[in-house]
């Protein structure tokens, strides 16, 4: 199944009105198939999902190790960064919604 730059798009946004593991663990779902006939990207798919397991994703978790052992070292290397990366520039982003769903 292919997903097309819309449903990326799509994808996206739901993240920045208030990034869930669900909307997370999406984004990785969609990075490792298909986005527009390019086929999968594992470093993203391993960045969303590994984001997604540290929200409490148990299928995030299972995903992302799968994932693993189809990169190199490297590219697991490159979406740990790139999720540290993500997190740090968002960091605020999650906690508002952590506030939201204490409340």
């Amino acid at each position: 199944m292919a997903f097309t730059e819309v449903e990326v798009k799509e994808a996206e946004a739901a993240i920045f009105s208030g990034a869930n593991s669900e909307d997370l663990f999406r984004l990785g779902l969609i990075y490792s198939t298909d986005v527009e006939d390019r086929g999968p990207n594992f470093v993203e798919a391993h960045k969303w999902f590994n984001l997604a397991a540290m929200l409490g994703s148990v299928p995030a978790k299972a995903y992302r190790e799968e994932m693993v052992m189809e990169m190199s070292p490297e590219d697991v290397t490159l979406a740990q960064r790139a999720a540290r990366g993500w997190l740090a520039e968002n960091r605020e982003l999650l906690n508002t919604k952590r506030e939201a769903q204490a409340a």
